[in-house]
């Protein structure tokens, strides 16, 4: 590692950057979310109530996509046979207590806590918790290399499923 490598990202631009990608979401514009990542980037979603430290080999994890899967996700959410999200859901995502965790701009670790709502046939679910991301700066552009997205409830009974992007 270069000895005068530096991080140069404030925390508003990551707050920027993570609003956009909360926006994104809120708007169902998947295509232009799955630009925020890089080409090599993964997407975790680990069982509710998981301990930060979960690992997808050895448990059990909703979602484990790496580019590849992350980019069939969105094709098939974008479709109209996919009968959970069709029509779409209406979504709200709050994002709050942003942190940078650090690092350089080529490898940093961020935070952050959201709460999602998802309304659909008249019942409105709740998610809640936080998000892990290893990002990067590229050009001057902010690009996630892996979120993992914590359920901080215990349980997901009350929602039934997760359909959509955290």
């Amino acid at each position: 590692m270069n000895a005068t490598a530096t991080l140069t990202v404030t925390r508003a631009e990551l707050e920027d950057f993570l609003f956009l990608e909360a926006a994104l979401l809120d708007a169902w514009r998947l295509d232009e979310w799955l630009g925020l990542f890089d080409r090599d980037a993964r997407y975790l979603v680990p069982a509710a109530g998981a301990p930060d430290d979960a690992d997808p080999t050895t448990t059990l994890f909703y979602i484990a996509d790496d580019h590849h899967r992350l980019t069939e996700r969105i094709k098939r959410l974008n479709k109209p046979t996919a009968h959970a999200e069709f029509p779409h859901s209406r979504c709200r995502r709050l994002v709050s207590n942003v942190r940078l965790l650090g690092g350089t701009d080529q490898a940093f670790r961020a935070t952050s806590n959201y709460l999602t709502y998802r309304s659909k046939m008249g019942e409105t679910q709740t998610y809640f918790g936080h998000h892990l991301y290893e990002m990067c700066k590229v050009d001057d552009q902010l690009l996630i290399t892996k979120k993992t997205t914590f359920i901080d409830a215990d349980d997901i009974r009350d929602q039934n499923k997760v359909s959509i992007i955290l």
